[in-house]
């Protein structure tokens, strides 16, 4: 496996790495038409053409067999010396392989190099999966917002990690 910049070429498979995941993870959490709506609008093809060119925003991919089993999106954040995983989501029948590690590992590494001296993440309240995700390479719970998917308001969990 391998982490690389995204390319054009992978606009496609980023949105079908987000539906895949989306459906799996949150069945019980968002609705379908929620979901239909949220990978619409986050990860519309013009937008996500528009973070590869952006140099504050950082797409990679994870690669296996030729084919992007998951990807990072981070974003620096120029005037608050912060960063942010924006998204990180991999194929389920990806998972357990330590491909969602070393994305974020990637991007957080990135964030760094650059300078950021805190990086947010955000993950819906209820997906257990991935608060413990980024519990386990050391961010920390530091507050509880609200997020809209589809129109529809739901529960987020913000957390932070501090530059070592």
């Amino acid at each position: 496996m391998t982490v690389r910049r995204a390319t054009p070429a992978d606009v496609d498979a980023v949105r079908t790495v987000a539906r895949e995941s989306w459906e799996t993870d949150y069945p019980s959490i968002l609705s379908r038409e929620s979901v239909e709506s949220g990978v619409d609008e986050w990860y519309d093809p013009d937008r996500v053409r528009a973070a590869l060119g952006a140099d504050d925003e950082l797409l990679r991919v994870a690669e296996r067999d030729g084919a992007v089993v998951g990807f990072a999106h981070g974003l620096v954040d120029g005037e608050g010396g912060s960063g942010h995983v924006l998204r990180l989501y991999v194929r389920p029948d990806a998972r357990g392989e330590g491909v969602g590690g070393r994305l974020l590992e990637r991007v957080r590494d990135e964030l760094f190099d650059r300078g950021v001296g805190r990086i947010h993440a955000m993950v819906l309240a209820d997906n257990d999966p991935g608060n413990e995700f980024y519990r386990s390479f050391g961010f920390e719970l530091v507050e509880r917002a609200e997020t809209t998917i589809g129109g529809e308001s739901y529960p987020e969990n913000r957390y932070v990690l501090e530059r070592p």
